[in-house]
């Protein structure tokens, strides 16, 4: 291969870590935050893609315009959701391994509910649209621009999202409690106010994720439960509550994925990842990038 092949195919998985890093930060920090192992996440990033390919099949909307939209109504919905469902489980559960146990029951049943929603909304059938499909020449290589897009915002997102932590007060109080929760509610910080907020930010990543999808992939109700367990994969390799990992991590798998399919068969890529979640389980259990309960 030349080197511009490898540089093409590296790209390629790179451009695909891209919206791992995206859905995978979502998911880490609900967990991270409030220890939320929500498995209904990736339908979140469904709707995120029907909402978009709608607006622009019907209304005639750019997906550009829509991927604010989507951040704000599926983030809207989170705060929604958290609300009736999740800070009364907290509320009700004696510890947090129990609250842990029951959230991922009712992550089951929200999983279920929207993708049966979805399939009463718009049926089965596979959905899409054209947009920015021609060509770009970069260095040798070749990449549609809706790709190099996805790659684009998804890393513009993720980066913005770990800066918001760093250098905001509002990403101090998100850190602190991933810390240390009591120490941080000891010194005042409100979590019946930030705990829904952040949750929402979350399926509003998600929704973003799906915006973007849309513009390159056909999209049906049952999409998103492949990305709710990459995420988990990804979230894995970064190490559970480490936003910079998840981001990382999903740029890594994409690339592992990319070469690996290269060099065996695309069929295989659901094999390569689960190997290197294994892999990763059994040498750093606390993920590669994880130094602790850290962001």
């Amino acid at each position: 291969m030349s080197f511009t092949s490898w540089a093409e195919l590296i790209a390629g998985g790179l451009i695909t870590g891209g919206i791992y890093a995206l859905v995978a930060i979502g998911l880490n920090l609900q967990y991270g935050l409030m220890r939320i192992m929500n498995i209904s996440h990736g339908e979140f990033l469904m709707l995120g893609a029907f909402l978009t390919w709608w607006a622009h099949a019907a209304l005639g909307l750019s997906p550009l315009l829509m991927m604010p939209v989507a951040f704000v109504v599926l983030g809207t919905l989170g705060v929604v959701i958290h609300a009736l469902c999740f800070r009364r489980l907290a509320a009700r559960a004696p510890n947090v391994d129990v609250f842990e146990a029951r959230s991922l029951m009712v992550g089951f049943g929200l999983m279920f509910a929207v993708q049966n929603a979805a399939l009463l909304a718009w049926g089965g059938d596979l959905r899409g649209y054209e947009y920015l499909a021609q060509p770009v020449q970069l260095g040798g290589m070749r990449f549609t621009a809706n790709k190099l897009l996805i790659f684009g915002v998804s890393l513009l997102l993720s980066l913005a999202f770990i800066a918001l932590l760093k250098f905001t007060l509002l990403g101090k109080a998100v850190r602190a409690l991933m810390q240390s929760p009591t120490g941080a509610q000891l010194v005042g910080i409100d979590t019946r106010r930030l705990h829904p907020l952040m949750f929402g930010v979350g399926l509003g990543l998600s929704g973003v994720a799906g915006a973007l999808l849309s513009t390159t992939y056909d999209i049906n109700p049952s999409m998103g439960e492949p990305y709710t367990v990459t995420a988990l994969i990804v979230i894995t390799l970064g190490g559970f509550g480490s936003i910079v990992g998840s981001l990382a991590g999903g740029l890594m798998l994409g690339v592992v994925e990319a070469l690996g399919m290269h060099f065996t068969s695309p069929s295989l890529k659901m094999l390569l990842s689960y190997g290197v979640f294994i892999g990763v389980l059994l040498w750093r259990p606390n993920g590669l990038f994880s130094r602790g309960r850290q962001s």
